[in-house]
């Protein structure tokens, strides 16, 4: 059975998310909406795939630039 998660780890992975958020967009590449155009639901569903697999990809590039200056020290 799943343990709950803690507020803090909740607040951890929120603020690495924010902090993350302007190379996730950057690589998500999505256009802004026109001036009073809105987008239908499938077209919202289509940006929020999108946008999580730019974070999943920012994410792994964070660990991976980490990693290396880890291994760099040495």
């Amino acid at each position: 059975m799943d343990q709950p998660v803690s507020n803090e780890l909740k607040q951890s992975r929120m603020k690495e998310f924010v902090q993350l958020l302007p190379l996730t967009l950057e690589l998500a590449g999505l256009p802004k909406a026109d001036s009073g155009r809105l987008f239908t639901a499938d077209q919202i569903e289509a940006r929020v795939m999108s946008i999580r697999t730019a974070y999943r990809a920012a994410h792994a590039l964070v660990r991976e630039v980490g990693e290396t200056a880890l291994k760099e020290n040495r």
